[in-house]
């Protein structure tokens, strides 16, 4: 796996090891907060937008289509 280095305020790190817990690395703190944060507010989006009664169904065609949807090679000259 790849690292890089970032730059944060002291009150950033702060509240990153505010969060983290016991034995837990602050890749995954950052991790754990991004994605809750991500989750979260795709759910408020879709429940905001009044979603049609069908649209479990229409997600789930998608995924399942695309599954078995077939990849071609292209060769660029």
């Amino acid at each position: 796996m790849a690292h890089k280095t970032i730059t944060i305020s002291e009150e950033a790190y702060d509240a990153l090891a505010h969060l983290k817990r016991n034995g837990e690395s602050f890749t995954r703190v950052i991790l754990r907060v991004a994605h809750r944060h991500t989750a979260r507010k795709l759910l408020e989006y879709i429940e905001s937008q009044n979603p049609a009664p069908n649209l479990a169904e229409s997600i789930e065609r998608v995924y399942s289509e695309r599954d078995g949807a077939r990849l071609r090679e292209v060769v660029l000259e």
